[in-house]
């Protein structure tokens, strides 16, 4: 369960992108849904620990968002930015191999056989060695989505991720995201109707 409790986030000059928000989101999958601008990548980089709130506070599975609670929250958290960077020489074993590394999944063998896993659940199984720069737009938001999962989060935080992708690679990413939400919470930020229309049982 994450709990937003009179959350605001005011930015230098003045600009507020958040006033006063309340929010209950339970397992499943939850949509953030409005217009560019509407501050919904900015409550998604509080819930996520990046950004500090202004006034208020959000507790993630009982974890406050501050001091020892959110390194906590953030050892559960799976988190796909809208603007994601790829090695683009690497192929997605390597790169996932790589990303493991960083989210401290030390124990080669283990990590080795949930790139396995993951790169299945993505469907790039198939993709092989292929570097991911000869990745269309819809395999590198997988990646993305992949690289989000290592560790077995419990929370997946995704932003507008099927941005400038063909109709079916939409449906493609949003059957992948509902059937993760089954075993978790999923927060999914767009400003298509039809990609919470398809996937998400509660919005804001």
């Amino acid at each position: 369960m994450i709990s937003v409790n009179q959350l605001t986030k005011t930015y230098s000059g003045g600009i507020q992108a958040l006033c006063g928000i309340d929010l209950e989101i339970g397992q499943g999958m939850f949509g953030l849904l409005g217009p560019n601008g509407a501050g919904k990548t900015t409550l998604m980089r509080i819930i996520a620990g990046l950004i500090n709130p202004s006034s208020g506070y959000v507790t993630v599975f009982g974890h406050k968002l501050s001091g020892s609670g959110k390194q906590a929250v953030q050892s559960m958290l799976g988190y796909l930015p809208q603007e994601f960077n790829l090695y683009p020489h690497l192929s997605a074993p390597e790169f996932l191999d790589y990303m493991g590394i960083l989210k401290g999944i030390t124990d080669a063998r283990a990590r080795r056989y949930q790139v396995e896993e993951i790169l299945e659940l993505v469907r790039l199984k198939d993709a092989g060695k292929r570097p991911l720069k000869t990745f269309s737009g819809g395999m590198k938001r997988r990646v993305g989505i992949a690289q989000a999962l290592l560790g077995n989060p419990k929370l997946l935080i995704v932003d507008e991720p099927t941005v400038g992708l063909d109709p079916e690679e939409r449906v493609r990413i949003r059957n992948l995201l509902a059937d993760i939400a089954v075993r978790g919470i999923v927060l999914l930020s767009t400003h298509v109707i039809e990609d919470i229309g398809h996937s998400c049982g509660d919005l804001a």
